[in-house]
Parts: C-alpha cells; sequence; structure tokens
C-alpha cells in the first residue's frame, strides 16, 4: 500500500507542475491592420489572407505589415537521361513591422524549403508546385504570426 500511495502522491506532483500552454489569442495584443507586399503575388495573396483573417478589435494596438516574398524554383535529382525528376522550391519571406507609424527595428526573415516530383504528364506537375507553393505559404504564414506574438508582447 505504501507504494501505490508514493506512486500517486509522485504522479500528482508530476502532473501538477505548473506548465500551461500559451493560445495564441491570448497573445495578441493588436490586430493587423493592413498589409502591403511584394514578390510572387500567389503567396503574397495566402500569406495576406492568413494574416489578415485575425478579428479587429479597437482596445488593440493596430500594426502595418510590409512582406516581401522571393520564390527560388531549383533542380533537385536528374536521372541517368539527364531528364528532371525533382524539383526544389525556396521561399524567403521578409516581414517589416510598422507600428504607429514608427518602423520598428525588427524585421522578421523566414525560409521554407519544400520539394516536389516531377509527373509524365506537364498539368499534373504544375498542380504539384501550386499545393507545394500554397502548403509553404501556409506554414510561413503561421509562423510570422508566432513570431509577431513573440515580438510584440515583448515591448
Amino acid at each position: 500500500m505504501g507504494k501505490f500511495l508514493k506512486t500517486i502522491i509522485i504522479i500528482f506532483f508530476i502532473s501538477a507542475c505548473g506548465f500551461k500552454v500559451v493560445k495564441q489569442s491570448e497573445l495578441k495584443g493588436y490586430f493587423i491592420s493592413e498589409v502591403n507586399a511584394e514578390g510572387d503575388n500567389r503567396i503574397n495573396y495566402i500569406i495576406k489572407n492568413n494574416l489578415l483573417s485575425s478579428e479587429k478589435n479597437q482596445n488593440k494596438k493596430s500594426i502595418n505589415l510590409n512582406l516581401k516574398t522571393s520564390k527560388i524554383k531549383n533542380i533537385k535529382e536528374k536521372n541517368i537521361k539527364n531528364e528532371v525528376t525533382k524539383y526544389q522550391i525556396i521561399i524567403n519571406v521578409i516581414v517589416i513591422i510598422n507600428q504607429e507609424n514608427i518602423v520598428k527595428g525588427n524585421n522578421i526573415e523566414i525560409s521554407k524549403t519544400g520539394e516536389y516530383s516531377v509527373s509524365d504528364l506537364y498539368s499534373q506537375t504544375v498542380i504539384s508546385e501550386k499545393k507545394l507553393v500554397e502548403v509553404l505559404a501556409n506554414d510561413l504564414s503561421e509562423k510570422i504570426i508566432q513570431l509577431l506574438s513573440e515580438r510584440l508582447n515583448d515591448f
């Protein structure tokens, strides 16, 4: 009975360690009022829509973001016949934060990489590229929101 009681007490103290997962909604003391974008239009469209989807509240601080995106498409693999079998896409995003018409010294630079295989049909290859770009852009927008929450709540 002593071991059982000790085990229960240890489990109680371990599970009640005080660690709390921070929700993204609790971190936001701001809302994004405007996003200006330069670079690849498809990537900018996806990121802009994801960033502007947060609710606007007049009690929160307003920030403006400037995005500079670039997409680099490289050949990843070739076969014996020197035909391309895989491409690699690298998406770079630089986010410049403007708060209350003052440019903060906090530029966020993020990069994501992905690859896709070349299909026998050209249309399938184009669809694979578009899907990869969409997935990478969604990942980048989530990362931007996370980094914005961390940086802006430090002030």
